[in-house]
């Protein structure tokens, strides 16, 4: 039997990540949007010209399916018939055929990375890629996997490579607990490397070292309580997980083995995990833009780093739609902050409500107490790009203000060789100026920080900079503290404004190591 990928979309290795560049959206046709593509999906007409039957798909199969009226695609290992999805596709119909009749799995990441491509796709599946005859023990020619992905053995040696030493785990127990220690053998892993949950009888602790996750995943043997501890010995890269039993009686064992248990895998292949977290505040920020705040499971410990994102996602109509945003304090000022609460189980978010859109409008309705899925995180900027940093620099468009909360708390807070940090906010009006206020008592507060709004369209009052991003206002702004001071660029924003901002930042010679660019 086939069965429908579970693998979550947008998958880790979508571009919605840092980025040199971005993709623009192709304007659809009337009645081509999302929602009407949702609909379609849901009126009984047969999408995959099969009339429901499913099949095994050779490669010589797939590639005779490679013409717009005719368009077959192959994703983690599962065919679709994307032919009438053309028009609904927000990257065009010419992106979509640079996969056609072939491997489409990077290609869509890249390209439509908000919404779960199972849900969206299922009723164009067309069958599974039909699985090669094994080659002859003699054969030595490199073997490909359809969709890019390493066999575990191969893993573990690329990882051995890069002068690493496979993980490892082990558990002990008490009349009350039960520990499972994890073994990195990696020297900078502390808490943000962590990610465990406990949900029903399922324990899963994923580790990110470097570029892979090492993952622990059981169904426990016996009921444990809600909470736990985790500790980690950092310069041994140890890491303990301490679980409270539910009864004093001896485990025989930690429990059943599920899916990636004591693995170690390419975080891009690891698939997207959710757990359900809780609405516990909403606030006006600007007239369109609001604070969330969610509160995470008792039986979850997850912080995300500075500068990553997480996904959230709701079902819509019956398909599940999923959208990227990066969590921020709750405040750019410590004196007005409320002591952390609960061991860090409040996340943040500053999203602006679109109300013509699908997603943000739902996120909006929800009441106090209901619940929306949060992914583990993911981002490729990493904090030792402060090391020994004296000038940092943000270039912030609209809501891509949102990457530089956490980054501006950090910097000013952790790293004692920065001598100047500068943000660049462009906006259309001064009412859609995020946390205007607590910028400006900030930038009073720490010398090191300086403020500059820009407005392109501006009312007759405004004496501040007007305009888009150009190399005269990037001229001024770009000024360090010292000739050859270690500096850092960080911008987000719409793509046109991240794109503009990259070339007149190259134009001025910076390298790709001094920016860092955030998808907004």
């Amino acid at each position: 039997m086939l069965n429908v990928p579970s693998q979550s979309f947008p998958a880790p290795s979508s571009q919605q990540r840092v980025a040199s560049g971005g993709r623009s959206k192709v304007p659809l046709k009337q009645g081509r949007s999302l929602m009407d593509w949702i609909r379609l999906t849901k009126s009984g007409k047969d999408l995959t010209g099969l009339k429901g039957r499913l099949i095994e798909v050779t490669e010589e199969e797939l590639k005779k399916h490679n013409t717009k009226d005719d368009c077959w695609i192959c994703i983690r290992g599962f065919v679709y018939n994307v032919t009438p999805y053309m028009e609904y596709h927000p990257g065009g119909e010419d992106e979509l055929m640079r996969a056609a009749g072939s491997d489409g799995t990077d290609l869509f990441d890249q390209v439509h990375r908000w919404v779960n491509y199972e849900s969206m796709l299922k009723e164009c599946l067309v069958g599974r890629m039909a699985v090669k005859p094994a080659l002859p023990k003699d054969y030595h020619e490199e073997k490909k996997v359809l969709n890019g992905m390493l066999p575990k053995s191969q893993v573990a040696d690329t990882f051995a490579k890069e002068g690493c030493s496979s993980p490892s785990y082990d558990w002990f127990q008490t009349d009350s607990s039960v520990t499972i220690v994890i073994y990195t053998k990696q020297k900078d892993i502390n808490l943000d490397s962590v990610i465990v949950d406990h949900q029903d009888d399922s324990f899963r602790a994923e580790i990110l070292i470097k570029d892979y996750s090492y993952i622990i995943h059981v169904e426990l043997s016996h009921e444990i309580e809600e909470d736990f501890s985790v500790r980690v010995v950092e310069n041994v890269g140890k890491i303990e997980i301490v679980l409270k039993k539910k009864e004093n009686a001896s485990w025989k064992r930690l429990g059943h083995p599920l899916e990636n248990h004591n693995s170690l895998i390419p975080r891009k292949d690891t698939g997207l995990y959710y757990r359900k977290c809780r609405l516990i505040s909403k606030e006006g920020v600007t007239h369109d833009t609001k604070l969330f705040c969610l509160m995470l499971p008792p039986s979850t410990h997850l912080q995300v780093p500075v500068g990553q994102h997480v996904y959230l996602k709701l079902t819509i109509t019956g398909t599940e739609i999923v959208k990227p945003y990066t969590p921020v304090s709750d405040s750019l000022l410590s004196e007005i902050k409320e002591p952390v609460l609960l061991n860090n189980k409040y996340i943040y978010f500053l999203i602006k409500i679109y109300p013509a859109g699908l997603f943000t409008p739902e996120l909006d309705q929800l009441q106090i107490g209901d619940f929306v899925s949060v992914s583990n995180p993911e981002g490729s900027f990493k904090i030792s790009q402060f090391q020994e940093l004296e000038d940092l620099f943000l270039l912030a468009a609209g809501t891509g203000f949102t990457p530089m909360v956490k980054i501006l708390n950090y910097a000013l807070t952790n790293i004692p060789s920065l001598r100047k940090v500068k943000l660049m906010f462009f906006n259309k009006t001064e009412d859609d100026i995020i946390w205007r206020s607590q910028l400006e008592k900030l930038a009073f507060k720490d010398k090191r920080f300086d403020v500059e709004f820009v407005l392109s369209a501006p009312t007759s009052e405004w004496n501040g900079k007007w305009g888009h991003i150009s190399p005269a206002l990037l001229s001024e702004f770009l000024k360090r503290s010292s000739d050859k001071s270690k500096v850092l660029i960080c911008i987000c924003g719409p793509t046109p404004f991240t794109e503009q901002g990259i070339r007149l930042l190259r134009d001025r010679n910076f390298s790709k190591e001094e920016i860092h660019s955030f998808t907004a």
